[in-house]
């Protein structure tokens, strides 16, 4: 892998292994020349838990979030929690990804949509620079208030880096503006080049994109992909992401179908142009060309989101990963 073009794979699509999978997955990516390990967070494992472990056994690896919802952490635990595991990892980019959920995770959480994203986004991503800062912060905010907190962390040069999940213009832009880095998902390779000058409007972010790849067949692994697409098209969010990129028609149909409580036909309804556009799958060249085409269309540090599709999903994993390392 060349030094230039930094890959990275995230656990996210892996939680059916099971947490302690990602000491596997951790310590296979570093073997392989991996440079970052990302995970989510939503209504299974805790992010920095599974961070931790990880950086035990491939201090190596960068560790990164993608992402935290910003209503379910409080910029002061965010920053806490991000510290601490700097302070672990001293020799690791720790990169701090946070978005605005979606209100499916968010009900189950107990909270409400929020209904200024933009709004809050700015305010978490200063109130969060402000904790890092280790100096005493007292904030008064339209959506968090905070007075006289201060880091009980010592922190070195090296500091969490604030990555920003972003979908559509206003936040793109506004993640260029604000944050260190952006991170795309679910986006074809065809429309990074839009949505990395809508990024640069803003200003220098680092550009991050899951990259969602399986090396398999598309008869056997097709239903799969239907339907995690499907899940995603009923977001607003992403639905009119996936319209701006070409994917009106499906996105259109399968809402539709959902409607009529027809849901074999709203999943049937995600051609096969949209899979192998997002969530692609293939042969192991194939899965490495795929991967190679998100960095020539502007992708700066690429993560691959391996789709755990098949018989022996660790199997499926480690190929995937395998063969996406190539493309560097």
């Amino acid at each position: 892998m060349s030094d230039d073009v930094p890959i990275g794979v995230t656990f996210g699509s892996l939680s059916i292994l099971g947490p302690r999978a990602v000491i596997d997955i951790a310590k296979q990516a570093e073997e392989l020349g991996y440079r970052s390990l990302w995970t989510v967070e939503a209504t299974g494992t805790d992010a920095f838990t599974l961070l931790g472990a990880a950086s035990a056994v491939a201090p190596k690896l960068d560790l990164a979030t993608g992402i935290i919802p910003v209503q379910l952490r409080t910029p002061p635990l965010a920053a806490m929690t991000a510290a601490s595991l700097q302070a672990l990892s001293a020799n690791a980019n720790i990169w701090l990804g946070v978005g605005v959920s979606a209100p499916g995770i968010l009900k189950q959480h107990g909270q409400a949509t929020a209904n200024r994203p933009i709004a809050m986004m700015r305010e978490y991503v200063a109130l969060l620079r402000e904790c890092l800062s280790g100096e005493s912060v007292t904030f008064e905010g339209d959506f968090w208030q905070v007075k006289r907190f201060r880091l009980a962390i010592r922190l070195g040069e090296r500091r969490p880096k604030i990555v920003m999940a972003a979908l559509n213009p206003q936040m793109l832009k506004l993640a260029g503006e604000i944050a260190d880095g952006v991170l795309l998902n679910y986006i074809p390779a065809t429309h990074v080049a839009e949505s990395v000058a809508t990024v640069r409007k803003g200003g220098n972010a680092t550009i991050f994109a899951y990259v969602h790849a399986a090396v398999g067949e598309m008869d056997r692994c097709a239903r799969s992909a239907r339907k995690d697409l499907f899940g995603y098209a009923m977001a607003d969010g992403y639905a009119n992401m996936f319209r701006r990129a070409g994917f009106g028609d499906e996105v259109d149909e399968l809402r539709e179908r959902q409607a009529q409580r027809d849901r074999d036909g709203a999943i049937a309804a995600v051609s096969e142009r949209m899979i192998q556009a997002i969530n692609f799958i293939g042969s192991q060249q194939q899965v490495g060309e795929f991967m190679r085409s998100y960095i020539e269309a502007g992708v700066e540090h690429p993560v691959l989101m391996p789709m755990p599709w098949g018989d022996d999903r660790m199997a499926v994993t480690q190929s995937t990963m395998a063969a996406a390392i190539s493309a560097g």
